[in-house]
């Protein structure tokens, strides 16, 4: 499978991907746990149907030392006993901030509280931006078919 446009190597398309990349960047130091992190990138990834994303941010995840129970559990999160509290928030908000469209309102202010019980301010400011971040690339990869499979840890830097 090849991709229906080189992401990388279109102008476009890559001064894009350096600018959203430069965003991603405002997220570190924020407080918001790195393992958080990587299990809302790949709860958005598994909803939009990101393979590339999956491929990459279980990788990541794996590499800084999260394991292959909680990794593989993340799409059943509800059901597992491996994810504490606020991680549980965090999922829920990542579920809800991915599906929009799919439910009138948006984010329930149940979730909300939730998050907000968990996370102070900038916590949730980086959570909110990761969400939006993580969503943004799916789209873009889903669109262009980006295969998956091949990413390395580290590949981008």
């Amino acid at each position: 499978m090849e991709a229906r446009l080189d992401l990388f190597g279109n102008a476009t398309a890559a001064k894009f991907l350096k600018h959203i990349n430069s965003a991603g960047k405002v997220l570190d130091g924020t407080g918001l746990p790195h393992s958080t992190q990587e299990l809302v990138k790949i709860r958005a990834s598994q909803i939009n149907g990101c393979g590339f994303c999956l491929d990459m941010h279980t990788k990541d995840a794996a590499a800084a030392g999260e394991t292959v129970q909680r990794l593989t559990l993340v799409a059943a999160w509800r059901e597992a006993k491996v994810f504490t509290d606020a991680e549980r928030a965090a999922l829920a908000l990542a579920e809800q901030g991915t599906r929009i469209a799919d439910a009138a309102g948006g984010v329930s202010d149940e979730v909300w509280a939730d998050a907000a019980k968990h996370y102070d301010e900038d916590q949730l400011a980086a959570l909110v931006s990761l969400i939006a971040l993580i969503n943004t690339y799916n789209r873009l990869n889903v669109m262009v078919q980006l295969p998956a499979g091949d990413y390395q840890v580290g590949m981008f830097g």
